[in-house]
């Protein structure tokens, strides 16, 4: 059974990591003394689960967890820390630090070392997160011990809800554009003014077509913009939204 190992302090280590064309040591003082921290852990970068929705969450929600108490937000895998920093740059989650685990020291020392031989990755860590206060961890979530890659309980959400359950959530917006388009430039400014976060989706980049858009839509202009699943419109439309979020 995996150890849940709250009230215990983490795990004193040293992580190699490579910053620039550097080579800096970091330990787990460095990350984890005097400051809360929330960690999440994974079996590896660039992986679905991981890349998809595990990691943008937290990172969509890295401006609440601030808004509440949390210092830093840490994304630990055993991989190297090329690999690492390869997925930082891909993942753009500029809000996460990302911390390669390459020897599985800090993973082995939690106890959440474990064997995916059958999936060829060797030893991994198990997926899990804790909220780590001066060193000390306060709470972890585990996921089950279940075949395949079980993600019930170590996401953003449920981290946050233990934190505050009562924490004012972001807005979920996502822009549809198309390049050189004035209005698509006008909504994402008044985006921006508003600091509102969004997720733009251009027309023309991988496969995205008139089509696409109309199939998701159902019109054939841009931009058009959706707020937590739901069709504002365009960027008159947009700006109406504001305005009464605003009053």
């Amino acid at each position: 059974m995996l150890p849940n190992t709250e009230g215990q302090p983490v795990p004193q280590v040293i992580f190699p990591i490579r910053q620039g064309n550097d080579w800096v040591q970091i330990s787990s003082e460095d990350i984890f003394k005097g400051k809360t921290v929330v960690l999440f852990a994974l079996p590896g970068a660039f992986t679905p689960t991981c890349s998809s929705t595990h990691l943008p969450r937290y990172n969509e929600l890295a401006p609440v967890f601030e808004a509440n108490g949390v210092d830093t937000i840490v994304c630990l895998s055993v991989n190297d820390t090329f690999v690492m920093n390869a997925w930082a740059r891909d993942q753009q989650a500029e809000n996460v630090m990302f911390l390669a685990d390459g020897n599985g020291d800090f993973s082995e020392g939690m106890g959440m070392l474990v064997e995916k031989r059958d999936l060829g990755f060797g030893r991994r860590s198990w997926r899990y997160s804790m909220l780590v206060k001066d060193g000390i961890i306060e709470k972890m979530f585990i996921e089950a011990e279940e075949p395949g890659d079980p993600f019930k309980v170590s996401d953003a959400d449920t981290m946050l809800n233990y934190i505050n359950p009562e924490a004012r959530q972001p807005h979920r917006v996502s822009v549809f554009t198309k390049p050189g388009c004035p209005h698509c430039s006008h909504a994402k400014q008044l985006l921006q003014d508003a600091g509102i976060h969004y997720e733009e989706i251009s027309l023309g980049s991988q496969g995205l077509s008139y089509s696409s858009l109309a199939a998701v839509t159902g019109r054939g202009t841009t931009p058009q913009v959706f707020v937590d699943g739901n069709l504002v419109g365009g960027a008159e439309q947009l700006e109406d939204w504001l305005q009464a979020q605003a009053g």
